[in-house]
């Protein structure tokens, strides 16, 4: 009776079709693209057998063939008539059973069985494959996020500390979510934030880390009032009107500058809204904080008057040589001018970028008396200049009279001022309307 034809014995290859599938599957499921999925899986393999094989060096490689879905894997061996390394030396008698004409000195390719790598082997294909894949999905993420720098996002509160009050978001855009850090010194003072709120929040920076991408976010930084408007505003986010400049302090009060080079459109006007819809959108996102919204001038006499709202102001004068100026306001408007410490003063300096020096009309005459001080000091000074002998002609007195101690009511430099935001800025200055 004839013998039953045996089945084929195992092929030496991996399974090709169901190989290539898999990594079709992975770059759509993942979009995790086929060459970097071929790269890691063939440095798995290395791995494996090089675990089973510690002398192995970098004679060993794969070859994956797309075409004909084949995936083989072959170590280099020289032919000798003495082997001393059986990990990349082969004897000549060896290999003259597979091939004939093999002389000494030649290097053979040998054929290894992936199906007969160990336990250990396997499990560090597997960790090598599974880490390739977690890398290539952290890049992507970062690539994502990283683009989405200096916008607004919307995130899902997933958890919050209880001890240091940091909050946990999870953001997502175009598809792909990753956990973002709300750090205490991010938040809005006073705001209230649950597990489950939806925030919007700005992106301020993407790092690379150990862990996966980490996103920084804000929800006080001054972009984020930005974002906002050109969220609510469709003159804005389409260029008609510009956001010139922000200061902010979060959950206080802000100040916007705001423009338009279209003459027939109110900047303003604009950002108020019909009933003041649009920016009382605003101002509920971010937890009735006040917004100030005023015209940007490049006049800096009328641009540090319309900052200085909702105070009346007298008259503003630049000092030349630097960024500072001499604001008079009614002696009834000085403490509006100033605001609850100082806090309108500093937002004014902080969004026009001038040191401002504001007084009363009744005491606006003390500047007239200090400079006089000043020109007779420097009078008095030049004439303490060597003469052509080399001696010095002095004063009748021999002193210099001092310049008096400058008393202002409120001097405010750009730099007593919190952090100006940090991104692209089309600001738009508006009329001194106080919401």
């Amino acid at each position: 009776m004839a013998k039953k034809t045996s089945k084929n014995a195992k092929s030496n290859e991996l399974d090709g079709k169901e190989f290539f599938a898999a990594i079709t599957l992975i770059e759509k499921e993942k979009g995790i693209p086929r060459t970097y999925m071929l790269e890691k899986i063939t440095q798995a393999l290395i791995s494996a057998y090089k675990r089973d094989h510690e002398g192995v060096t970098d004679n060993v490689f794969v070859e994956a063939n797309e075409i004909t879905e084949t995936v083989r894997m072959f170590v280099k061996k020289e032919i000798v008539e003495e082997v001393t390394n059986p990990f990349t030396e082969i004897a000549l008698d060896e290999a003259r059973k597979s091939l004939p004409s093999a002389q000494t000195g030649d290097v053979v390719r040998i054929e290894i069985k992936p199906r007969n790598f160990g336990r250990i082997a396997a499990q560090t294909a597997r960790q090598v494959i599974i880490q390739g894949m977690r890398e290539a999905e952290h890049n992507m993420i970062y690539d994502l996020f990283s683009s989405k720098e200096h916008e607004m996002l919307l995130g899902t509160v997933t958890r919050i500390d209880p001890r240091s009050g940091a909050v946990s978001l999870r953001i997502t855009s175009n598809g792909e979510s990753t956990d973002a850090y709300l750090a205490p010194a991010e938040q809005v003072r006073g705001e209230v934030i649950r597990d489950g709120d939806r925030l919007k929040v700005y992106v301020v920076e993407v790092r690379r880390s150990t862990r996966g991408p980490q996103v920084v976010i804000s929800r006080t930084h001054p972009g984020l009032v930005k974002r906002l408007f050109e969220l609510e505003v469709p003159e804005i986010y389409d260029g008609t009107v510009e956001i010139r400049s922000i200061a902010r302090e979060a959950g206080s009060r802000s100040k916007l500058a705001v423009f338009s080079a279209d003459e027939n459109v109110d900047p303003i006007g604009a950002c108020v809204g019909p009933k003041g819809g649009r920016v009382n959108n605003v101002v509920a996102e971010l937890g009735s904080e006040k917004i100030d919204i005023i015209k940007y001038s490049d006049d800096p006499a009328a641009y540090v008057a319309a900052a200085l709202s909702p105070a009346d102001v007298l008259s503003v004068v630049p000092l030349e040589g630097s960024k500072s100026c001499r604001v008079v306001v009614p002696d009834d408007q000085l403490s509006l001018a100033i605001g609850k410490e100082g806090q309108n003063a500093r937002l004014a300096a902080k969004l026009t970028g001038y040191k401002i020096d504001i007084k009363a009309e009744s005491a606006a005459h003390e500047w007239e008396e200090e400079d006089a001080a000043a020109a007779s000091a420097l009078d008095d000074a030049a004439e303490d200049v060597p003469m052509d002998d080399g001696q010095t002609c002095e004063a009748d007195d021999g002193q210099v009279p001092e310049a008096e101690p400058e008393a202002a009511d409120a001097d405010i430099s750009p730099q007593d001022t919190t952090h100006t935001p940090d991104i692209p800025t089309n600001s738009i200055p508006a009329p001194d309307s106080e919401l």
